[in-house]
């Protein structure tokens, strides 16, 4: 009898351990892939049953929350108060469709799903109106922001505006762009509507142009050029180039010719100042392949922009072998035209990267992270991206951009209030084949204060105009983005 009962008992703790094992692999072990299993409502149902913390602007302004409902299955929606202007960095947050931006990227702090907020939260485990949902706090400036749409004014383009010490994004606004609200409404056919036909909208609007879609820079590019080639001694302020109109490379017969025919040539000083194409693309032949592709990488370019939001788009100058036995290409590139592509993100840190001594700093939209009570969580520590240049060469750099600005391309337009120097390059990226009729985008990277040690540059701007009607292809960089990027840094 005795044995019998022994064994009965070895058997329940067999089966028990069973159990118990079994429980903790589904409950630990698998509840990732059963939160995230699309037949699994359960874990939704209650996310959008349960209070959802606020994303707000570093001035407090808040631009996503959660509010009340009545009359639904659900008990909260999501709301942007601020509607489109900050849909590049919110995203939207929908039951049906998910989420996207800093709603994807800091669900678990908006939900209250850290470690620290779940202990955090222990001591109301009993209060059932108690919620452990975070805030986020953005680097954005909600000033800026509204400046950035008013200057845009409708026009297909993207406006960044970010800390040259840091990499905080001040400002990041693109056109066309969407309203998240319409996609946060707990009606799936209706927020499926809505995004099928902003899908099918030309633009992209829901993407964030900014950074997830890239440019031809055009001679904005030159400020890559020319500062590979002075940290690589292939130049320097005492080169000179002769007046010419155009310039036959190796292994052609087709001329590269400078914008709009213009006989252009003199010292760096002169060249970088009315941004003649012939002397960069002799650079960058007399740079070669190697150096060319290397100067490119100081600056990130060929990858993508680490990014505290998702999917950034990799910005492209191209590998050695690309050029080994097509020389021409190369020097079409030297200039930015071709197949070079650079996000207006991208851009912006290439100004910045020049106004901080050469270092770029990685970019950032999150500038900390709060608990339900308003106790910091986390804070975004700036980090260095990549070093592009040497301080010497930024310093020639940043008198070369002046010079652009006081009388060069951006003189005609580019007009600050404020008795403040800025620096600046302009860019207009032919889109257009020879012979047929201009298209092409409008562009400035600028940056200030410059040139004046005891008042260093604190913020970096970047403006592109996309070429997509006969008002912006007939300008120029200068003429059209440099009005806007000057306002930005008044």
């Amino acid at each position: 009898m005795n044995s019998r009962i022994r064994r009965l008992a070895i058997g329940l703790l067999v089966c028990y351990a069973v159990l118990f094992v079994q429980l903790n692999i589904v409950q630990i072990g698998r509840s990732h892939t059963m939160q995230t299993d699309t037949r699994n409502t359960r874990q939704v149902l209650r996310d959008f049953n349960h209070f959802r913390g606020p994303i707000l602007t570093s001035d407090e302004v808040v631009i996503a929350d959660s509010k009340p409902i009545t009359g639904s299955d659900f008990d909260y929606q999501r709301e942007y108060p601020q509607g489109p202007l900050f849909a590049d960095v919110t995203g939207y947050y929908s039951y049906t469709f998910g989420a996207t931006q800093l709603e994807k990227t800091q669900n678990d702090v908006l939900s209250g799903r850290t470690t620290d907020q779940q202990i955090g939260g222990l001591g109301d485990i009993f209060d059932k109106n108690a919620t452990t949902a975070g805030q986020v706090v953005t680097t954005l400036d909600s000033r800026l922001q509204a400046l950035a749409r008013d200057l845009l004014a409708g026009r297909e383009g993207s406006i960044v505006a970010l800390d040259t010490r840091t990499g905080a994004v001040l400002a990041m606004y693109s056109e066309p762009t969407f309203d998240p609200n319409q996609v946060a409404v707990h009606d799936s056919a209706e927020a499926g509507k809505v995004l099928e036909w902003l899908n099918a909208l030309p633009g992209k609007p829901l993407l964030a142009n900014a950074y997830q879609e890239r440019y031809m820079p055009g001679s904005t590019f030159k400020m890559i050029t020319t500062a590979g080639a002075l940290d690589d001694g292939v130049i320097s302020l005492e080169s000179s180039w002769a007046d010419e109109t155009s310039y036959l490379p190796p292994q052609t017969t087709d001329p590269i010719e400078n914008y709009g025919g213009h006989v252009c040539g003199g010292d760096l000083v002169e060249v970088f100042r009315r941004s003649c194409n012939t002397p960069f693309a002799r650079i960058a032949i007399d740079m070669g392949a190697e150096r060319m592709v290397n100067a490119a990488d100081r600056f990130g370019v060929n990858e993508a922009v680490p990014f505290d939001l998702p999917r950034p788009a990799p910005s492209y100058f191209g590998q050695v072998g690309d050029f080994t036995d097509n020389l021409p290409l190369l020097a079409i590139r030297g200039f930015g035209q071709n197949e070079d592509a650079l996000t207006p993100l991208h851009m912006a840190l290439v100004a910045a990267g020049i106004a901080n001594g050469g270092v770029m700093m990685q970019p950032h939209v999150v500038k900390e992270t709060r608990s339900s009570d308003g106790g910091v969580l986390s804070r975004t520590k700036p980090e260095a991206w990549h070093t592009a240049m040497s301080p010497a060469t930024s310093e020639i750099m940043t008198q070369l951009m002046i010079n652009v600005v006081n009388d060069g391309t951006a003189s005609c337009c580019f007009k600050m209030t404020t008795p403040v120097q800025a620096a600046a390059k302009t860019g207009t990226a032919q889109l257009n084949k020879q012979g047929e009729p201009q298209r092409s985008h409008a562009w400035i990277a600028a940056f200030a204060p410059a040139g004046d040690p005891a008042d260093p540059p604190r913020v970096a701007v970047a403006v592109m105009l996309k070429g997509v009607n006969d008002e912006i292809s007939a300008g120029t960089g200068g003429k059209l983005a440099g009005p806007l990027a000057a306002q930005m840094l008044d």
